[in-house]
C-alpha cells in the first residue's frame, strides 16, 4: 500500500507519538494500581506506536498493521544487537499474553511486582532510545 503522495508524514508521526504518550501514562497508572499484566500490555503499545512513527519517518509511508516489535524495527531499517532482539521479542509477548485467555493466567502469575518493575524500566529505556531516533 503506497499512499505516500497523499499522506502528511509529520502529522502521522505526531499522531503515533502522542498516542504513545497517552499509553505511557496509562501504563504507569496501571503499574501504580498493581494491574501489572495490563501495565505491561500498555507498555507494548507505547513501544509499538513509537516504532510505527519511526517506520513512517524512515519509509515515508503508512506503517504495516502488525504488532511484532522486531519486525517493525527491521522494516524501519534498524539493526539490532542480540540483546535488543531479546528485549523486543519479550515486550512483543506482553501483547499476546495479556490479550488471549489461554495465555492470560500464566502471564498474570509471571507479572510480579519485581518482574513488572524490571520490564517497565526496560520499556522506559527503549522509549528514550526510539524517541532519540525520531529526533535525528
Amino acid at each position: 500500500m503506497n499512499h505516500n503522495s497523499k499522506i502528511d508524514i509529520e502529522k502521522l508521526i505526531k499522531y503515533w507519538v502522542s498516542s504513545s504518550k497517552d499509553d505511557y501514562i496509562t501504563m504507569l497508572d496501571l503499574y501504580k494500581t498493581k494491574h501489572y499484566h495490563w501495565s505491561l500490555f500498555m507498555g507494548h503499545l507505547v513501544i509499538e506506536k513509537l516504532l510505527k512513527a519511526l517506520f513512517i519517518k524512515t519509509n515515508k509511508n503508512y506503517p504495516p498493521p502488525i504488532h511484532d516489535l522486531r519486525r517493525l524495527l527491521i522494516k524501519s531499517k534498524i539493526e539490532l544487537s542480540k540483546e535488543q532482539v531479546i528485549v523486543y521479542d519479550t515486550i512483543t509477548r506482553f501483547n499476546i499474553r495479556a490479550r488471549y485467555d489461554d495465555y492470560k493466567n500464566n502471564f498474570y502469575k509471571l507479572c510480579t511486582a519485581k518482574f513488572t518493575n524490571k520490564w517497565i524500566s526496560e520499556i522506559k529505556k527503549q522509549k528514550i532510545w526510539i524517541t532519540s531516533l525520531l529526533a535525528d
